[in-house]
């Protein structure tokens, strides 16, 4: 088993570092989103918390970690008789992105089950995470049959396994902790609120710093062990304080004032529910506890609002996370300050106290409570960021061949859009857009399982099974099946589609007013792909050659500001946008086979230029756009030509992608994404023909 990386040696990240202690001190506080670039230490310091965390006591032999002093009555392996326990570190389980649903909640033999009745299951990840530490890296990709399993018993406490009414129940309680990168999607709400808090961290830009990660980081690699040796004493001294904390925290008073602070400042930040306040409240407690203090100060709900309240404000999908800070303190400034009671016994020293530290002095240990410069907040250093680059002048790309290029247009209020759908029946990853075979979903039919059966078609199995029961010499009342009798249940439900814009940014489509539309109506389907778990994808061509300006993602932040920044103007390069569209499913095509495209062109339909492939520009466009229509792509044309003299070119070019065209005035607020969904209806009457 390889070394884990000290806690007390992780750089900077003062409050990923107290987010993760105050959990480790109170594990009803519920938990620790961390949410940052990659390479900024996520998950190095979520690995390294379990070596500080107190051992527990567990009944030998129950492998669901039953505590010997109050074992879990339904526990599987149980009764449990009264007896002295077994000390074990507790675990911290790593629950992977493309883990089965049998991985995470255990296994059942369901044909033991069918012909023994005998309940043979085999444990999974949340049953090793009782009591301990559930991890879930990337935790923004995970699927959503595996999102709704932790839903369900993060608030129950416990897991349920039921196939075909056999039913296994235990103990699930585990401090979950999840590492994701915005710019690869956002959490669902549902699974957001049941963090209790969330941290935005950031790479210093600090060179001093950064140079003692890296130095840091290569003493590890060449001798982790030894490594390890050196900051053995800060990080004994944290466990010591850890538990101190915990001894002390039923002895923490939250006074009426704290009370009212919390419940004004949550409903100052309007948060929806109560588990906000609830959570506040906890943390708070914890930072007293943390602090050696038995009461809870203002400075201590400050701190417990900041870590709390981020991820649960209301807010617009395309605002930057965080709290504002001023509005915090005004409301906190409403309010007497309580007065400390005084201290029972001095706090113990952790590493930070004196020396910065640990080895080196740097405040790589515990960070301070206070506010200090250890303890900046991180969600301000990208809004102290955002505002300078606002501030600042942008650069703007140089102008297109053909024309001048025109400042960049707002998009117009985002919206709420219908249902998009692309037709058939699709096997993608499951979302919540067209139809598909998914693991989940009604029932369909039936087949032999490929590989371990999951989802057990009962009535198949028992068709298939009845046949052969008099030469397997059944005698009694029970029914004798074999594995080849067993079938497992195909199932139809909604898949995740990638739609794919290719906008037209020339000189022709400059209008603010019809820009402003299209990237209304993009944003928009941006938004509605959030909830429905859709990729969106944006090419723009102009000038001399066709961008991709927005790569497939479902981030919405990125998509605002990629669209926020798209200029107008120069030639009309129709042909190298098609071509562009070609590679980027076809890239995308070899990374998720599964997921099915839908190809949206935004454009008057003329062809001006040939860009950097050369040639006719007209016939360019015609022969890119029936290469798509070859490889079977879905496509919808919106046709964005006007005036009195129209030519009908869009008409054309939907005419050679095999796809429906709509005029101008389909971009409507309401009446986009029923228009592309029209592509059924089209697509169907042309397979007729």
């Amino acid at each position: 088993m390889s070394t884990p990386y000290p806690f007390t040696a992780v750089v900077g990240q003062a409050d990923l570092r107290l987010a993760l202690l105050l959990n480790a001190v109170s594990p009803a506080v519920g938990g620790v989103l961390v949410r940052g670039e990659k390479g900024t230490a996520k998950s190095t310091a979520v690995r390294a918390l379990s070596a500080l965390l107190p051992h527990v006591d567990v009944v030998p032999g129950c492998r669901f970690s039953c505590a010997p002093a109050a074992p879990d009555p339904a526990c599987p392996d149980g009764p449990h008789e009264a007896g002295p326990g077994a000390e074990r570190p507790a675990r911290m389980v790593e629950l992977p992105v493309g883990a089965s649903e049998d991985r995470l909640v255990g296994a059942l033999d369901i044909e033991r089950a069918l012909a023994e009745g005998v309940k043979a299951f085999e444990p999974g990840l949340l049953a090793d995470a009782h009591r301990g530490i559930l991890y879930v890296d990337e935790v923004n990709l995970l699927h959503d049959h595996l999102i709704d399993l932790l839903l369900d018993a993060a608030a129950m406490g416990a897991s349920y396994v039921e196939r075909e009414g056999v039913s296994v129940r235990h103990a699930a309680r585990f401090l979950l902790v999840g590492t994701m990168n915005p710019e690869e999607g956002e959490l669902r709400p549902q699974l957001l609120d049941r963090f209790g808090l969330t941290v935005e961290v950031a790479a210093s830009r600090e060179p001093a710093q950064r140079v003692e990660v890296v130095r840091r980081r290569l003493a590890y690699e060449d001798d982790p062990a030894g490594f390890a040796v050196r900051w053995a004493g800060d990080e004994s001294e944290v466990r010591a304080r850890v538990v101190a904390a915990r001894a002390l925290l039923p002895q923490v008073a939250l006074g009426d004032t704290a009370l009212l602070q919390i419940a004004a400042t949550c409903a100052g930040f309007e948060v929806d529910g109560m588990r906000a306040d609830i959570v506040m409240a906890r943390t708070a407690t914890a930072l007293a506890a943390w602090a050696g203090r038995t009461s809870v100060l203002k400075e201590d709900v400050r701190q417990a609002a900041l870590l709390a309240l981020p991820h649960r404000r209301r807010r617009n999908p395309f605002d930057a996370p965080g709290l504002d800070e001023d509005k915090l303190d005004e409301i906190l400034d409403g309010f007497p300050d309580e007065e400390p009671e005084p201290e029972p016994d001095p706090e113990p020293e952790g590493p930070d106290d004196d020396n910065g530290g640990g080895p080196g002095g740097d405040g790589g240990g515990v960070p301070p409570q206070g506010g200090g410069p250890e303890t900046g907040h991180a969600p301000d250093a990208p809004q102290q960021e955002q505002e300078q680059e606002k501030a600042a002048p942008e650069a703007q790309p140089s102008a297109p061949q053909g024309g001048a290029e025109q400042a960049a247009v707002a998009a117009a209020e985002p919206f709420r859009t219908k249902m998009l759908s692309v037709p058939g029946l699709g096997e993608g990853a499951a979302g919540r857009r067209s139809r598909a075979r998914t693991a989940h979903g009604r029932t369909t039919g039936s087949q032999r399982p490929r590989g371990q059966l999951t989802k057990l078609h009962l009535a198949a199995t028992v068709h298939a099974a009845a046949p052969h029961q008099k030469a397997r010499g059944r005698s009694g009342p029970g029914l004798v099946v074999r594995k080849d009798d067993l079938r497992q249940a195909t199932r139809e439900g909604r898949e995740g589609n990638l739609v794919l814009f290719c906008v037209d940014a020339s000189g022709s489509m400059a209008a603010r007013q019809r820009m402003s539309a299209v990237k209304g109506a993009v944003l928009s389907l941006l938004l509605d792909a959030y909830q429905r778990r859709d990729k969106v994808g944006l090419i723009t061509f102009r000038g001399a050659d066709a961008e991709l300006a927005l790569p497939p993602t479902s981030s919405v932040d990125a998509a605002a500001a990629r669209l926020e920044k798209l200029p107008t103007g120069g030639r009309t390069p129709l042909g190298a946008g098609l071509l562009k569209a070609h590679e980027v499913l076809r890239i995308e095509r070899l990374r998720d086979p599964s997921r099915r495209p839908l190809l949206v062109v935004v454009t008057d339909g003329r062809a001006t230029s040939a860009g950097s492939v050369g040639g006719d520009p007209r016939e360019l466009s015609g022969r890119s756009a029936r290469l798509l229509a070859a490889e079977g792509v879905t496509s919808v044309v919106v046709d964005c030509e006007s005036g009195p003299v129209r030519l009908g070119l869009a008409g054309v070019l939907a005419a050679d992608l095999g796809a429906p065209a709509v005029t101008l005035d389909g971009l409507r607020a309401d009446s986009l994404a029923g228009l592309v969904k029209n592509v059924r209806t089209h697509e169907s009457s042309r397979r007729a023909a």
